[in-house]
């Protein structure tokens, strides 16, 4: 029997190009979050403003019997600040999707950066051991310089 149809086969195990999958994959994202329309979150500074983007960031759009209700995570602090901005910050929202999409806001607070943990400095010793292999390099100074100080900080690691 002919094959009928032009479709290459799926392939298996093998890597695809990415662009074919990213809109599915970033679709699937907003519509979990319930933003039919990713324009909200992509436009967000110029929506809000650059103070406001700084202090919170929308999370979720859930829309009710009374329109849509938007979750902001917001600094912690900033909630109160905000809560006071709420009718223009709305106003400006919905003046950009078009609609009255946003009738309430919501606030979480939270901290909009994570902060990488910081690792304790280790001490790295002032002398090599009599009996450490990078004494005997004969080289350029530089290299041997080079040389010591891994050799120094190799041993605060064991």
């Amino acid at each position: 029997m002919a094959k009928t149809d032009d479709t290459p086969p799926a392939r298996r195990n093998w890597i695809g190009a990415i662009a074919g999958d990213a809109s599915a994959v970033g679709q699937t994202a907003f519509l979990r979050a319930e933003f039919s329309d990713p324009a909200l979150v992509l436009h967000w500074e110029e929506i809000a403003g650059p103070e406001t983007a700084r202090l919170a960031r929308p999370l979720r759009l859930a829309q009710g019997a009374q329109g849509g209700v938007l979750t902001l995570l917001a600094e912690p602090g900033a909630a109160v600040f905000l809560q006071h901005e709420t009718r223009a910050l709305c106003d400006r929202i919905n003046g950009f999707l078009g609609r009255a999409a946003v009738v309430r806001l919501k606030f979480v607070q939270g901290s909009l950066t994570q902060r990488p943990a910081q690792l304790p400095k280790r001490k790295v010793p002032e002398t090599l051991a009599l009996s450490d292999p990078a004494r005997h390099y004969q080289g350029p100074e530089g290299v041997r310089e080079a040389l010591w100080k891994l050799a120094r900080a190799r041993r605060t690691q064991g």
